[in-house]
């Protein structure tokens, strides 16, 4: 198998990797607005500004110029750049909505930016209504999740070629990786899915510990894949160069 790497652009890993981060900046986002620890909310605007930033400019390039088209696998433009796009500007808009919350508090209502939880409480009656119109779409995406998980498995897809590392072993095996990845994809999209109902005063308790469980496994395998497809793609590239 050779490739000409030069007529392509592949970027799963940091997508992973910024995938894995944001779904666990989340988690701990709501751990500490919960616990009324909150900090700095600039903090928290800048830590998911700065994955919400790489993965809409990576899945927006994906999306409208599908370069992995090129090299044989065109439904993987869609299977990977669209969702990415979709969180990408998700997290951009949550975080300008935190950062737009925190002028509120600290300039107009002289909060003090210090007080944790004074903070926390203002937040925890403002987020669930601030959040509710993005997580519909969020929501809807998490659809489009579990859609691509059934195509992954129905279709076999996400099978790594012999000439990749480690993920190559399974390359004769394709039903192996296809279900891993569609199941991946299927457990975030159910998390999303089920997101708008624990944007509420009182959610309840059941559905919120099913999203965090979700989005946890979800964000340690996402991160944990993407770290080593830095190893397997570039295994991969020198394995297929002309």
């Amino acid at each position: 198998m050779v490739i000409d790497w030069s007529n392509t652009a592949v970027y799963n890993t940091i997508m992973s990797v910024a995938t894995g981060i944001a779904l666990l900046l989340i988690l701990q986002f709501g751990r500490k607005l919960q616990k009324e620890e909150i900090g700095q909310i600039d903090s928290w605007v800048v830590g998911f500004a700065i994955p919400g930033f790489i993965l809409t400019l990576t899945g927006a390039h994906m999306s409208l110029t599908w370069p992995l088209s090129k090299i044989g696998f065109p439904f993987d433009d869609i299977i990977f750049g669209e969702p990415v796009l979709a969180f990408g500007i998700l997290l951009l808009a949550a975080a300008y909505l935190l950062h737009r919350r925190n002028h509120v508090y600290v300039r107009d209502e002289k909060l003090d930016a210090r007080n944790d939880k004074l903070i926390a409480k203002r937040l925890q009656e403002d987020l669930p209504g601030l959040l509710k119109p993005l997580s519909y779409f969020g929501a809807a995406m998490g659809l489009a999740l579990i859609a691509i998980g059934i195509a992954g498995v129905t279709f076999q897809l996400f099978a790594a070629p012999k000439e990749e590392p480690i993920s190559g072993l399974l390359a004769d095996y394709p039903l192996v990786e296809a279900s891993f990845i569609s199941l991946l994809y299927a457990i975030t999209g159910l998390g999303a899915v089920l997101f708008p109902l624990i944007l509420k005063k009182n959610p309840a308790a059941g559905l919120v510990k099913t999203v965090k469980i979700l989005w946890l496994i979800a964000g340690i395998i996402f991160i944990a894949f993407g770290v080593m497809n830095y190893f397997t793609h570039i295994g991969l590239i020198i394995n297929t160069m002309k």
